[in-house]
């Protein structure tokens, strides 16, 4: 389909389109009356690689809002996390 007739200007005659089908999933992270912020910043910059603005923000949400998705990827590469997660005594679930 040529839309200009002008030789100055190259015109795509066909689209690409690559659909890629991701299964993502959220690293949630629950508010508790136990942990401090600071543990729980120091968590989310150790296991999930936050930086420390990044975990405190999470932080925050966490404790306002009862819960905050921390991280987002496979349920592959968020198990470990999670795992680690609870080990330290935090609420967490991948939805």
């Amino acid at each position: 389909m040529q839309l200009f007739n002008s030789p100055e200007i190259d015109v795509i005659d066909e689209v690409i389109e690559e659909i890629v089908i991701t299964d993502l999933h959220r690293l949630m992270v629950f508010n508790d009356e136990v942990n401090t912020f600071d543990y729980v910043i120091d968590t989310l910059m150790e296991v999930c690689s936050h930086t420390p603005e990044q975990a405190e923000q999470c932080t925050l949400l966490i404790h306002y809002k009862g819960k905050c998705a921390v991280k987002n990827g496979t349920f592959e590469e968020l198990a470990s996390m999670r795992q680690e997660i609870c080990r330290r005594g935090i609420s967490a679930q991948i939805m």
